[in-house]
């Protein structure tokens, strides 16, 4: 008899198909269909199309903050229909399933898998598979079924390893860090891979320069606040990393910056 004390288990999903795809209520009708207890949460469907790195930025960042046991699922899979395999991960005591091109690599740069299962049987999947639509007929049906519990191990035969994509280190250096824009967020701030604890140490008043491209600021501040609007600075985000902003605007739409673009902190 099943244990109905126990908390629903939770999926989450992750695409690049758009706020309000109904590509997105496919996938929850059949993860619904197979298991109406789970909690299906979204963490993002704004990540821009075909964009693998975007994507692995917002797993990275968004992932830990979820219980352990908590069942992820990604889809930006430009290579749909290809000979790219499907991959079942367990990452942080959490279970991920998403294409094997580089989605899962962010992640797995910090927290190694414990292991690795190429999704082979088709008996979770549904009965007949589109060979553009994975998402719905391979990785929905197989996240239901772990949901009420089905061993990773019958998804296919282990592996070792993920496809890795490369990821710009910063460069520290006396007086100087120099580091990338690695995120764009929907209020147009810009995002660098520049931590708090790369910046410890570092002064934070007007004796600090902050470069992104031709753009400089001066000063590291706590909030948005604590600038006038329209002044373009530098402050810690919630996400413990560097941001530049322009206060009250959209900071990559106005200064042109995108992902990329190279970032430098002196004192």
């Amino acid at each position: 008899m099943a244990d109905d004390s126990r908390s629903p288990a939770i999926v989450t999903l992750t695409t690049d198909f758009g706020v309000g795809s109904r590509y997105v209520a496919a996938m929850k009708g059949v993860i619904l269909s197979i298991n109406p207890q789970v909690q299906v949460v979204d963490i993002s469907h704004a990540v821009a199309p075909r964009d693998i790195r975007g994507g692995a930025l917002v797993l990275a960042e968004s992932c830990r903050w979820f219980p352990p046991g908590t069942i992820h699922v990604a889809v930006v899979d430009p290579g749909v229909g290809s000979k790219r395999r499907i991959i079942y991960a367990r990452m942080g005591g959490q279970h991920f399933i998403a294409p094997d091109n580089g989605l899962l690599s962010r992640l797995a740069s910090t927290d190694r898998p414990s292991k690795i299962i190429s999704v082979e049987n088709p008996a979770h999947w549904m009965p007949e598979v589109s060979r553009t639509f994975h998402g719905r007929d391979i990785m929905a049906p197989v996240a239901g079924r772990l949901s009420l519990g089905l061993a990773p191990e019958k998804l296919g035969p282990p592996t070792e390893h993920l496809v890795e994509l490369p990821w710009a280190e910063v460069q520290q250096v006396p007086n100087r860090i120099d580091g990338e824009v690695i995120e764009v967020d929907s209020f147009g701030n810009l995002i660098t891979n520049i931590t708090r604890a790369m910046l410890q140490g570092v002064p934070t008043d007007e004796s600090v320069t902050i470069s992104c491209d031709e753009h400089e600021t001066m000063g590291i501040f706590a909030t948005f606040s604590d600038q006038p609007p329209m002044t373009f600075m530098a402050h810690l985000g919630s996400t413990n990393r560097l941001e530049l902003a322009i206060v009250d605007e959209n900071a990559s739409a106005m200064l042109g910056v995108k992902v990329g673009a190279p970032v430098r902190v002196s004192w």
